[in-house]
């Protein structure tokens, strides 16, 4: 992976690149981001320009057997730990050495924007929740405690580092503080709120912000082809996320879902409606699989965020598409001060709730009930 074929964060490539030019390559190291911003890209990318023995001044040569190894994901120095679960051919212990021809291809046909809910269906996994476990833990300080095979330093890259069981974790971390020497360690987050703080400190934090609306846009028009309308348009819906944006332009199905259900559900809620929010919950949320769930809550936040923009006068901020800013409009004066905090933090403990395999049924009723009182607060 190149620096070159990772879109925007110029910044933070150019920070990395010279932190090995001074010689200053922290040994554990957390890229920090939301999804679609390109965290494990650049970390991979980092790696291999650690190792290249014939670095550009921007970038790696591409072309050295390490460059060529690393482009294949397959340098016997560089080593992955991620999130998995049983599934029809690894029927107990799963663990990540045991799916890693299977994560090569999925890095391979994402070009390394990774995210869970792809992950999953790409394991077909069905509705299980998977966890970087106490045997992932093992193999990797096995590894990592061998000499180098060919390559300057060993990597270890944790994807998800937010799905480490306490035990595994725990496991880790005289690595993570003491690690052999030319070792580097680079995890990758969405979330630190769930990473454990015996882990997080232990690392040097880069921050991975949203890709811009313009970085979005380019982007767009120079992979996909698309004109400049529809690449805008993209752009706006995805939010600074890649993923999404690779995906809407495609197929703009799962939004128009979203938008669709949060219209119905807002407006049971309004006049709450039992009969009607009990008829929702089973016929249109409860069907859906838990990270579809999961999104539909996420999108509700996005549009709670918009109606509080629109509402403080920053109308030219509010990124939604031309039909979900007609909606906007009737429902945005239902938001306010009184009420966001409470919105999100509800909307959060929700999105948590179903992560950790909670009723829908039960969790959107509570929800309802909740968002009911809240808009008598406006």
């Amino acid at each position: 992976m190149l620096f070159s074929q990772i879109i925007g964060h110029e910044d933070i490539k150019k920070k990395l690149i010279q932190s090995v030019k001074d010689n200053r390559v922290a040994h554990a190291q957390l890229f920090l981001g939301p999804e679609g911003t390109g965290k494990l890209a650049l970390a991979i990318a980092y790696a291999q320009y650690i190792n290249c023995s014939n670095k550009k001044d921007n970038d790696s040569c591409g072309e050295c057997p390490s460059c060529k190894k690393y482009n294949n994901l397959a340098h016997p120095d560089l080593h992955f730990i991620f999130p998995t679960t049983t599934n029809k051919s690894v029927k107990k212990d799963a663990e990540s050495d045991l799916f890693m021809t299977e994560w090569r291809d999925y890095l391979i046909s994402s070009k390394t924007y990774a995210d869970l809910h792809s992950w999953y269906n790409f394991l077909d996994v069905e509705n299980k929740q998977g966890m970087i476990n106490v045997r992932d833990a093992s193999t990797i300080i096995r590894k990592l405690n061998l000499k180098t095979y060919e390559a300057e330093y060993k990597v270890a890259i944790i994807w998800m580092a937010e799905k480490l069981n306490i035990q595994a974790a725990n496991k880790l971390l005289k690595l993570l503080e003491e690690p052999p020497e030319k070792t580097v360690f680079l995890l990758i987050s969405e979330n630190q709120d769930e990473l454990l703080n015996t882990v997080r400190s232990r690392t040097v934090l880069v921050k991975i912000p949203k890709l811009s609306l313009d970085e979005v846009q380019n982007a767009l028009v120079q992979e996909f082809h698309c004109d400049s309308v529809k690449a805008y348009n993209t752009a706006v819906l995805a939010n600074g996320n890649w993923i999404k944006a690779r995906s809407f332009v495609n197929d703009d199905n799962d939004d128009n879902l979203y938008f669709r259900l949060f219209q119905k559900w807002m407006r049971y809620c309004f006049r709450f409606s039992a009969s009607e929010l009990i008829d929702f919950i089973a016929n249109d949320i409860k069907p859906l699989v838990r990270e579809k769930q999961k999104e539909f809550l996420a999108y509700g936040l996005n549009i709670f965020h918009n109606s509080l923009l629109y509402n403080n006068g920053l109308k030219d901020r509010v990124l939604l598409s031309q039909e979900e800013m007609g909606f906007l409009n009737n429902f945005a004066p239902f938001i306010s001060n009184n009420n966001i905090d409470l919105i999100i933090e509800l909307f959060e403990e929700s999105i948590n709730q179903i992560e950790r395999n909670g009723s829908a049924s039960l969790i959107f009723l509570d929800d309802s009930f909740k968002i009911f009182n809240y808009f008598k607060m406006k």
